[in-house]
């Protein structure tokens, strides 16, 4: 009841200033006790991954980049929180401004270039956390990391953060750092995954622990190009695929007078596009890994279109700076 009024007031604000204010107050709201940490609400718990999740609804990754805040989010009774995406080490991303609302369709454009503070910063934090719930750790490369060193990149943050993590998720999908979807052509992604997978063998060996290990692709693939990706996710014994990242299209948005800015789209002109990718991936896999599902999540009815397009797992970010946390117990509820 309280969002509609702190909305009209954020939305007055930077958006990244108004980002950085409404983390800090959740996380001091579940500092002095008025939320609770971790209590996760119990609806339509499953398991994915080897994982028990209590309900299907996590945050995305972007919302939480320094892992700064999982007590604020982990008390808002979602089933997971995906933290990241982090960096090996850290880098301030690209120049002001690099975020852009789009209130008339509910939508973000954001070019922000993996800015994070780097594993050792990001794992510091984790250590400090109360948040006892399901943790995704999302990891990507430097921008100045040249693209056939890319994979050591990959490796090292995987190592890194393999112990904190209860799945971790590797973005090679972002619009923001230059070239960075090159590693979804088949040859290059063989070479990635190949060695993503040897670490974490050697890894599971190590610990006695089998992390998951999830790909994150981008909604502006071809069908074609989507087959292609799910035979080798399944060659190569992926645990997971996370559909969609933001998009580079502005078809849903071409009149619109920021659709000249260059970054992703999210929020809902992505949701279309996002379940047509998670629908084909379901129809490629076939159900040999599971499918988490995110892009434009606004409602109940969006939530329920993504989880019969095929999703096991949903997540939400645009969609919260619109209608606030009321949406995540209002999908819930629906859900339930």
């Amino acid at each position: 009841m309280l969002y509609p009024l702190a909305k009209r007031l954020l939305f007055q604000m930077d958006a990244e200033q108004a980002h950085t204010f409404t983390l800090k107050a959740l996380n001091r709201a579940a500092h002095c006790g008025l939320v609770q940490p971790g209590k996760a609400r119990i609806v339509l718990p499953r398991t994915v991954m080897g994982l028990n999740f209590p309900n299907p609804l996590g945050i995305a990754a972007g919302m939480d980049k320094n892992a700064e805040y999982l007590d604020g989010l982990g008390a808002l009774g979602v089933g997971f929180v995906e933290a990241g995406t982090v960096t090996p080490r850290p880098q301030p991303g690209n120049p002001r401004p690099r975020v852009f609302r789009l209130p008339e369709v509910e939508g973000v454009i954001n070019r922000l270039g993996f800015n994070n503070d780097g594993v050792d910063h990001f794992l510091q934090q984790v250590s400090r956390t109360h948040y006892r719930g399901i943790l995704g750790i999302n990891i990507g490369k430097n921008f100045d990391t040249p693209m056939e060193n890319a994979v050591d990149d990959y490796v090292n943050a995987m190592r890194r953060v393999y112990p904190h993590a209860h799945y971790v998720t590797v973005n090679i999908s972002s619009p923001n750092t230059r070239n960075l979807r090159e590693l979804q052509g088949s040859d290059e992604l063989t070479r990635l995954l190949t060695a993503i997978k040897g670490a974490q063998r050697e890894l599971a060996d190590q610990s006695g622990r089998h992390v998951p290990i999830a790909l994150k692709i981008a909604p502006d693939l071809e069908p074609a190009q989507i087959d292609a990706i799910a035979k080798l996710l399944i060659a190569h014994g992926m645990d997971g695929v996370i559909a969609t990242n933001t998009t580079i299209s502005r078809n849903t948005i071409a009149a619109h007078p920021l659709a000249h800015e260059g970054g992703g789209l999210s929020g809902a002109p992505l949701h279309d596009l996002s379940l047509a990718v998670v629908r084909r991936l379901a129809h490629a896999l076939d159900g040999a890994l599971p499918i988490i599902g995110v892009g434009g999540i606004n409602s109940v009815a969006h939530a329920k279109a993504m989880l019969d397009a095929g999703a096991s797992l949903i997540q939400l970010y645009t969609g919260l700076i619109y209608k606030g946390p009321g949406l995540i117990d209002e999908i819930l509820q629906g859900l339930a």
